[in-house]
């Protein structure tokens, strides 16, 4: 199968017709069929299981052009690789959007980012935004396109049950507004550290320092720092930017809601 995504062609081959029925739910929000056989892009993904002789188990793997990037007995975690690497590889090589690793919510017609890489505490904030109200739009990335406003980027939200516990993908199912979800100009980006027992009382910060806190987690950067820098300058001109400590997640959420319309 070829499908377009955010402007790149990929393509998936299988040698069990069988795993098409699990690709679906797993590609990049907004990805559409392809016609064309030609890509940008081309994984190989070779289904294991029962081989020909009693008692044996052959492994699940996955190409990546010519490299080997997954190698499993469980198929899950072959499929999990995959939808990990083609979303990874979309947000790295868009030509038409930029990717930063972020939390988004709508609020009041406006977005509010939340810069941060995984285990960083954005899931929860964005959890607790959505239940005071807001409308989710995105658990991974911060998708910018060049007039600066940003794009839903709908994927279950990850949250982590215990400290010691892996991820538990929980699909956030809000109501969408009537005619889909637009892009939105951002309100507030607040980079917001958890930190146990901190209050939230954040300082703004300068165009130069928001433009490097989300610098640092913006996908493309290494690959094309001028334009990321010039776009993402475009992108805090006249936007409120805070930096903080915070607490607990319920105890943030208000605060944070309130400084959209300050």
């Amino acid at each position: 199968m070829s499908f377009v995504a955010h402007g790149l062609r990929i393509g998936i081959r299988m040698n069990d017709p069988q795993l098409l029925d699990e690709l679906p739910q797993r590609l990049p929000p907004g990805w559409r069929p392809a016609s064309s056989n030609v890509v940008d892009r081309l994984y190989s993904l070779i289904a294991g299981g029962d081989g020909g002789r009693s008692g044996v188990r052959r492994y699940s793997l996955l190409y990546a052009g010519a490299a080997r990037i997954a190698r499993s007995m469980d198929p899950d975690e072959v499929l999990d690789r995959l939808e990990d690497d083609v979303r990874l590889y979309v947000a790295e090589w868009s030509r038409r959007k930029l990717f930063v690793h972020a939390g988004v919510v709508a609020w009041e017609g406006r977005a509010i980012v939340i810069p941060g890489r995984s285990y960083s505490g954005k899931s929860t904030l964005v959890e607790a935004l959505v239940r005071a109200g807001a409308t989710y739009f995105s658990d991974e990335y911060a998708v910018f396109d060049d007039h600066g406003l940003v794009h839903p980027y709908r994927v279950p939200l990850s949250l982590r049950k215990g400290a010691d516990m892996p991820p538990e993908k929980v699909r956030v199912d809000m109501p969408k507004p009537p005619g889909g979800l637009k892009p939105l100009p951002v309100g507030v980006i607040a980079v917001a550290t958890y930190r146990p027992g901190a209050r939230w009382r954040p300082r703004p910060l300068s165009p130069g320092q928001a433009v490097l806190s989300l610098l640092a987690n913006t996908v493309a950067a290494r690959r094309k720092p001028e334009q990321v820098l010039t776009k993402l300058a475009r992108i805090v001109e006249g936007t409120r930017v805070l930096r903080g400590s915070r607490g607990e997640a319920v105890e943030t959420a208000g605060p944070l809601l309130a400084a959209v319309g300050s």
